[in-house]
Parts: structure tokens; sequence; C-alpha cells
């Protein structure tokens, strides 16, 4: 039981899960995670890295270097939900104060919005997709001005983001029903269409066939480490909102051994075997339709008849919902409700996400692979990564894991620091920002003449942005605040 928490800092949402209630096991998170990963832009990433150059055993190589360094700040940010039972906007106010906590929380949320309009504009293209099998071209068209999408793509659109509302109408804890019940379905729909490619396409060699333009001489020969490096970010970025308030969900875990073990089943193996999937698959798209097919969207409208494309696109539909309702709307509520303990709702939450995926006019940031690594998850991986590294520079190597419960919920004591702001915490986040940034400006085209230097830094930005961070608030504490280093 908390001692006198201040009513404007409490909510149950908010409160610490008491033992009784932390009941996920093992396959609980790993089946989260499966759910979560199995997605569109899971089944293209490779593709995008394929598209930069890489070959499909490089492409591979990557995204499982990228996710196996993930899971380390994951499994740890996964501790103090698991051994306290708080989440992520609770957990931040012990580093960034109970005010500046709103910093890192909103920051986070406001990605998940943009995720959230992602998967949802997958998701409406799914909906597309059926409506043009069964009945035609019925919503084909032109072009809408400034949306550059046809009215019947933005109305398919709207349609899934309504869906959606109705589902998350019914609370948080649908999540661990519906993700244990999707994580087998989904993986058995993608074992299907792997085989079903394999065979209509004569085997692995034709599916795999693709070589590395790295390998093949030319302008391009020695240049892989220059599309590898933040090809790696970019994966790593791709779960870096994730490895922030993955405590929203190990809150709720049995035990430390259930919560890595689970992240660690899930994640890294799930995202290999699907890219693999997506990979395979597409490169099977050119010997069976004689074009590559990289949107499995587009390929459900061509694989057979009227039931095949209803499954399909069903295991489609379940894909995206099973990621968007976890990963994208857990996140933003949760930064909401710590906004406003006590009057704001999760689905409140949820209908001010929704809106904001809405207006960022998702289709533009997925349809351009450059884009969609260099800009998109490389952008978000620079701004993440320094909160990463200021966790767990906090949580393990200034308070050994040990947090003040009470004083995280009261407006006085360990967590209040100058008018409930860490200024060393905030610091901290802009010195792990600020390389960064001039590479940032730079891909969306907003300054033209940059230092190659900041360039390359740019290429790393998580990386950079984690150890900057880290390095600086670590020395700013034991200036400012000796009595809490241990």
């Amino acid at each position: 039981m908390l001692v006198h928490p201040d009513p404007s800092l409490y909510s149950e949402e908010l409160a610490p899960t008491p033992p009784e209630k932390r009941t996920w096991t093992t396959w609980h998170i790993a089946a989260l995670w499966i759910g979560m990963v199995v997605c569109v832009p899971t089944y293209t990433m490779t593709g995008a890295l394929i598209h930069m150059g890489m070959n499909w055993w490089q492409a591979e190589l990557t995204i499982l270097l990228g996710n196996l360094i993930v899971l380390v700040p994951m499994t740890l940010n996964g501790h103090a939900g698991t051994k306290h039972g708080i989440p992520f906007p609770v957990l931040t106010r012990a580093s960034f104060g109970i005010v500046g906590a709103h910093v890192p929380s909103v920051l986070r949320g406001l990605v998940a919005c943009g995720w959230f309009g992602i998967q949802t504009w997958v998701g409406g293209a799914a909906i597309y997709q059926l409506v043009g099998a069964l009945a035609g071209p019925v919503l084909e068209g032109e072009d809408l001005p400034v949306l550059g999408i046809n009215a019947g793509e933005f109305v398919c659109f709207l349609l899934f983001w309504v869906v959606q509302l109705a589902i998350l109408y019914k609370g948080l804890e649908s999540i661990r029903v519906f993700e244990a019940w999707a994580a087998p379905f989904l993986i058995v729909i993608g074992l299907v269409l792997l085989g079903w490619a394999y065979v209509r396409a004569g085997g692995w060699g034709p599916m795999l066939s693709a070589p590395s333009k790295f390998a093949e001489g030319g302008e391009l020969e020695g240049q892989f480490w220059s599309v590898f490096w933040p090809g790696l970010t970019g994966m790593v970025g791709f779960w870096a909102t994730l490895s922030l308030n993955i405590p929203d969900f190990t809150r709720l875990a049995r035990s430390q051994r259930d919560q890595v073990l689970g992240q660690a089943l899930g994640l890294p193996t799930t995202m290999v075997l699907f890219s693999f999937i997506g990979v395979a698959v597409t490169s099977a798209s050119i010997v069976i339709f004689g074009e590559p097919i990289s949107d499995p969207t587009v390929l459900a409208g061509r694989i057979g008849g009227g039931f095949t494309v209803i499954v399909s696109l069903f295991a489609l539909s379940v894909a995206t919902l099973s990621t968007n309702v976890a990963a994208n709307v857990v996140s933003p509520a949760n930064a909401i409700i710590n906004l406003a303990p006590g009057k704001a709702t999760f689905f409140g939450g949820a209908v001010i996400t929704s809106l904001i995926g809405i207006v960022i006019l998702p289709w533009k940031l997925y349809q351009d692979p450059n884009g969609y690594v260099f800009t998109w998850l490389i952008g978000y991986s620079a701004l993440l990564g320094p909160v990463g590294g200021i966790l767990i520079a906090d949580y393990f190597l200034i308070r050994r894991s040990e947090l003040d419960i009470d004083a995280l919920f009261q407006r006085r004591g360990a967590y209040w620091y100058r008018g409930g702001v860490n200024p060393v915490a905030i610091v901290a986040l802009f010195a792990g920002v600020l390389p960064s940034l001039p590479g940032f400006l730079a891909s969306v085209g907003a300054l033209d003449s940059v230092p190659e230097l900041f360039r390359t830094l740019y290429t790393y930005a998580w990386f950079v942005g984690f150890g900057v961070a880290a390095a600086v608030y670590l020395a700013g504490m034991r200036v400012t605040q000796p009595a809490v280093n241990r």
C-alpha cells in the first residue's frame, strides 16, 4: 500500500501492480512479442535493406544483430516493471523528476502515435485489397490533393481506424487474451505462406537468388558498411520505443525469469523468422508472377480465389491489430493518464493517439524505403536512445535497482529535485540528441551543407545518443546528487 499518495499523481492505472495481479507467464510475454512482431513492417523490413543493396542473408544478419542489441535495454528496463510493478511514466519520475517525467513519456507516446498511423494504413490497405479482389476496381480513382492517396484508400484507412477504436473500447486487459490467441495463429499463417511460395517457386534457389550489390564490383564494392551501420541503427530503432515503455507490460510478469526469457524467446527469433518469410515470399513472387510483390496486402489479392484472399487478408488484419493494440496504444494512453491522473482514461488516450495517427499522413512515411529507414526509424532512435541511456544509468548504476515507491507518488522527497524537474536529466537528454541533430536535418532536406562527421554520427544515432546521455547523466548526478550514489 502506498503511503499518502498525492491524488494529482495517482490513479489505479499508474499504481504499482500488486503481486496477485502479476499473472503473465513466459508464454504470455513471448506471445505479446510474437503478436507485436508479426506485422507488415516486419515482413517488408528485409526488402528495405535489400533495396539499399544487401542480399537476403546480409539483411537477416543485420536484423538479428539489431534485435539482440535492443533486447539488452529491453530486459534491463523490464526489470523495474517486474520488481516494482510500476509503468513507464512512473519509472521516469525517478530520473527526470515528478514533473519532468512528462518529457520522456510524451516523447515516447508521440512516436507510438506515428506507428499507430502506419499500422492503421497497413490495415486499411488490407481492406482496400479485399474489396478489389471481391468486387473489382470499384474503389480505384485519382489521388486526392494533399493526401496523395485516392478516396477509396482513405475510406478504408478510416474504416480500419474505427474498427480499432471499437476493440480498444473494451480496455487493456483484453490484450493478454488477444495476443495469446493471435500468436500461434499468425505463426501458422506465416509458415503456410512460406510453404506455398516454396512449392510454387520451385525451391529455395529461385527464392533466394538475388545477389548483394556490394559483391558485384564497380562503385558499390567496399561500401557495404556505409549501408550496414544505418541499417543496424534502424533495426535497433524499430523497437527502441518498446525498450523504454516495456515496464508497462513486465509489471504484470510473475518473475524476472518470465520477463527475460519471454522477451528473449519472443523478440529476436520472431523478427528473424517473419522478416525471412517476407524476403523469401517476395523473391518467390518474381518467379510466380513475373514481378516482385513486397507488400503482402497486394500479394493476398494475387495468390488464389476468393476464399484464399479472405483468409489472407483476415490474417493481415489480425497481425496489424495485434501489433497496434499492444505496441502503439498503451504507451501514449499511459502518458496521457500521467498528465491528468484521475481524469484521463485508457480509451480517451486511445482516441487521442488515433487522431494524431491520421494527421501525420502515415502512408507517406511508409511508402519510401529510404525515408522509412533513414528518416523515420533512425530519426526517432536518435530521440529515444538518450532516454534509454538515462533510465538505465539511473536505475542500475546510481540506484542499484532500489526505488522509494512512495516518493514516486509525492510532490516532495527524493524525486522532486527542483520544482519537480531533474535538470541533470534534461541536460543529458539534449546532450544525447545534439550530435545527431545536424544529420537528421540533412536527411529531411532542412540543411543542405552538413559536415561529413555529423552525417556519420547520424547513422549511429541510437548508440551515440544512448552513450552520451548516460555519461552526461552519471557525471551530473555525481556532482549535484552525491547522496543517491551508492
